[in-house]
């Protein structure tokens, strides 16, 4: 169907560091997994967290660029689409679900809390992925936003016509 949608935005910490490996083709593929809390409500009327886990993979250049930085701990921003994968394991049937990134920012070093840009170390802190897969990396002059999924939706208010 034409009309079809899949996409997902997400914040949260990775849970381990981030594996490299390379298919057969030569392809970066980068894995690691995000813990993103939920409110909600308990039995006695009170708020609590409840963490939700993620699997994810990245693909090509940008897996490659951005392995490095991935440790457990830190904070990233991350927009992609589910993927599921079906196989057979001894007579049964099996599926996955994943999360096929194609953008992602780091916006804190492993063990920070405050949410805020640590670039001490010069690092690139935004990576993307365009379709293909061979993407052209940001300028390190370019001044990094808190949440930057690189939409052409930059206006200011006086420009916005209603």
């Amino acid at each position: 169907m034409a009309n079809d949608l899949n996409v997902v935005a997400l914040v949260g910490r990775l849970t381990r560091d981030s594996e490299l490996r390379y298919s057969n083709g030569g392809m970066a593929i980068c894995r690691f997994s995000i813990a993103v809390n939920r409110r909600k409500r308990a039995g006695d009327n009170k708020w609590e967290d409840e963490a939700n886990f993620f699997d994810c993979s990245m693909f090509g250049k940008s897996a490659e660029s951005v392995n490095q930085y991935l440790e457990k701990g830190r904070q990233v921003s991350i927009q992609g689409e589910l993927r599921q994968s079906r196989w057979e394991q001894d007579g049964q049937s099996r599926s996955r679900v994943e999360i096929a990134v194609s953008s992602l920012q780091l916006l804190s070093s492993p063990g920070s809390t405050d949410g805020r840009n640590d670039n001490r170390r010069g690092e690139q802190p935004t990576t993307r992925n365009q379709g293909s897969y061979n993407n052209s990396r940001p300028s390190r002059n370019d001044a990094p936003s808190p949440v930057d999924f690189g939409g052409p939706e930059q206006f200011d208010d006086d420009q916005i016509p209603f």
